[in-house]
């Protein structure tokens, strides 16, 4: 395990309806969270790699993750500690104009476990970028959110998309487990 890292990606405070001013809350947000701090909290014990990614949007019209409000901040369960790697971002895809690569690459981290917020969009898109860089992606799918999706007129359950995401993960970009799992294999 030493060549890996837990890669917590927007667990924000928008993102939960247990938060007072939620802006954009998902399904299964809190429970997600419970799950990503087992394995936050087996991660810290051992002493292995935690990057936490956050999103900031900076247009001042921003639905939610305005940068500098209380919604963009990282979720207190899962608030990092001083000595974690903290990545801002203002892309679906935690690669694209960040440090992230680089910090994976100086630090010989070459497997992800991936956790975090919206499954449909900066999950889906990171995972698919860190495997197209060569990483090997754990997406552990019970400490992942997402919320319904509209098209066309039909609404689709946020179970629908969260399991669509997941089969298409698991297809070529990832192995998709579940926390039980993870926490075994740790």
């Amino acid at each position: 395990m030493k060549n890996t890292a837990l890669l917590l990606v927007d667990f924000q405070n928008d993102y939960f309806s247990s938060f007072k001013d939620a802006k954009f809350p998902l399904e299964n947000s809190e429970e997600a969270s419970l799950n990503a701090k087992l394995i936050l909290d087996i991660f810290r014990q051992k002493q292995f790699e935690v990057i936490h990614v956050f999103h900031e949007n900076e247009s001042l019209d921003a639905r939610f993750f305005a940068k500098g409000t209380s919604g963009a901040k990282i979720y207190s369960l899962l608030s990092p500690l001083k000595n974690e790697k903290v990545i801002s971002k203002n892309r679906p895809n935690s690669f694209l104009d960040t440090d992230l690569k680089e910090y994976l690459d100086e630090n010989e981290i070459n497997t992800l476990v991936i956790v975090g917020a919206m499954s449909h969009m900066c999950i889906d898109a990171t995972v698919r970028a860190a495997k197209d860089f060569g990483y090997n992606c754990i997406v552990v799918s019970d400490a992942c959110a997402t919320k319904e999706l509209e098209y066309d007129k039909i609404k689709i359950p946020a179970k629908y998309v969260h399991g669509t995401i997941m089969s298409a993960l698991e297809f070529a970009y990832a192995n998709v487990t579940d926390t039980k799992n993870i926490l075994e294999g740790l």
